[in-house]
């Protein structure tokens, strides 16, 4: 990354990092979704724990009440909001379920990465925490997410 870059460009290649790859930590959101099948997706290797897929769109629905946010609309997911409910588990529902989380990411970094400086100070609607808390927030978000699916992935290989 450029030496001159922005707050926001910076914050926007943290977004990309963990959830696209090149992370520091190790693999990102859309790397260990690589080999899992809508069969391995909709499992539940640990009781009372969510599924890879639950988890898929509950980060998708995170970005998006981010990009909402950024919009100035007041957000806050609940319910089935936060955690939707997974389709039945095939092959084309979930490779739409990526696809779908990928392009409201790639949409959140596109504007994170075009938010003028500025706006970083700027409360969040709702919130009593700004967009670069918040920003940095949906990164950390997608980290800890990333590290249930791995476990998850871990879990499943070992049921097979």
């Amino acid at each position: 990354m450029n030496s001159s870059a922005s707050k926001s460009e910076l914050l926007a290649e943290q977004l990309r990092r963990a959830f696209d790859g090149d992370a520091w930590h190790g693999p990102a959101v859309l790397e260990l979704l690589a080999d899992v099948d809508a069969a391995a997706a909709a499992a539940r290797p640990i009781p009372h724990a969510h599924s890879i897929w639950e988890l898929v769109l509950h980060v998708a629905a995170w970005d998006a009440a981010s990009l909402r946010r950024l919009e100035g609309e007041v957000c806050q997911p609940e319910g089935t909001d936060n955690f939707p409910i997974p389709p039945q588990p095939t092959e084309t529902a979930w490779r739409r379920a990526i696809a779908d989380c990928q392009r409201t990411h790639n949409l959140l970094v596109k504007t994170v990465r075009a938010l003028p400086e500025s706006r970083l100070r700027d409360r969040v609607p709702g919130k009593k925490y700004d967009f670069y808390f918040m920003l940095h927030g949906v990164a950390q978000h997608e980290l800890y997410h990333a590290g249930q699916i791995a476990i998850l992935n871990k879990a499943q290989a070992g049921k097979t």
